[in-house]
């Protein structure tokens, strides 16, 4: 398995590399098939935040599955522990599941479809020219690139990322949400073909909202 470790705002020491190499058999014990593993450490400036100064977020491509933890500490070391344990965890729950869909057993997630509370609605805002410089740079985006634009002379940066999305069934994208430790995820939706983004509410409670045009569900009337 290929380890990457990067540092942010810091310099990481060849004593945690090490101490990284000799944990990550933690990994291959339960995902042999991993091929990509990503560790980045980041150091955050703050002293006020010197309890969580140090955050470690790993990163697995095992196949086609991505698996993703993060944990924060005051050293990098302890950081690692905790990053590792989580992600230890997820990769059983995706190793597990693997096993349940062989036997052709599911588990099924209870997803809330309903309404949903949202923020009011403002009023529409001019849409920026796609000649500007922001629109051509999104656009030249590959699958997986990303960038940070600054909005004019603000402070205010946006990180823009293309991301593929291959059609999948509501558990699946929760299957997926869980395995990166998100609380939510962009997917879309195979039965619909709507993009669509599950979300975790509270305890064991998730949402699913999906995005469609006033055309295309007037359409969709109309021909039902």
């Amino acid at each position: 398995m290929e380890i990457v470790i990067t540092g942010r705002h810091t310099q990481v020491s060849q004593k945690f590399r090490d101490v990284v190499e000799s944990k990550m058999n933690r990994v291959t014990a339960i995902a042999p098939d991993a091929q990509r593993a990503q560790i980045v450490v980041t150091h955050e400036g703050n002293p006020r935040q010197a309890d969580t100064a140090k955050r470690v977020e790993i990163t697995v491509v095992a196949g086609r599955t991505v698996v993703r933890a993060e944990a924060s500490s005051s050293d990098e070391y302890s950081a690692l522990d905790m990053a590792l344990d989580k992600l230890t965890l997820r990769l059983r729950r995706a190793r597990d599941r693997r096993k349940d869909h062989r036997r052709g057993y599911v588990n099924p997630v209870p997803v809330d479809l309903g309404p949903v509370e949202t923020p009011d609605e403002e009023e529409p805002k001019e849409e920026e020219p796609n000649n500007s410089p922001q629109a051509a740079v999104a656009s030249d985006l590959g699958p997986g690139e990303s960038v940070e634009v600054q909005v004019g002379d603000t402070p205010i940066v946006i990180r823009r990322k293309l991301h593929i999305a291959e059609p999948m069934s509501i558990d699946e994208a929760l299957y997926e949400m869980e395995l990166i430790g998100h609380d939510f995820f962009l997917f879309v939706n195979k039965e619909t073909g709507r993009p669509s983004v599950v979300y975790h509410r509270h305890g064991w409670s998730y949402g699913v909202f999906e995005i469609d045009t006033a055309e295309n569900v007037a359409k969709a009337k109309k021909e039902a």
